[in-house]
């Protein structure tokens, strides 16, 4: 199976929203920084959406899209916002 994706907002409902990663669906989501080997660099724009290029470079690789409801009917959403 590849991994999932998801823009969750980072420490604050006004935040900007970051690509999130999961190898499998029990494991709490991340940041996608912490995958280096799936990572792609960032576009060099003012403004732009952190983990752009990583979401094209997954998706395209057939990684899933999860909506924001769908993540936080995980256990492992709760999990990852309790470790920041």
């Amino acid at each position: 199976m590849n991994g999932q994706m998801c823009w969750l907002a980072e420490e604050g409902a006004k935040a900007a929203k970051v690509l999130h990663l999961r190898l499998n669906p029990h494991e709490p989501w991340q940041p996608y920084t912490k995958f280096p080997l799936h990572a792609a660099p960032d576009y060099p724009m003012p403004g732009g959406s952190l983990g752009w290029a990583t979401y094209q470079k997954l998706l395209k690789a057939g990684w899933a899209l999860i909506s924001v409801a769908e993540a936080q009917k995980t256990p492992a959403l709760a999990t990852a916002l309790l470790r920041r």
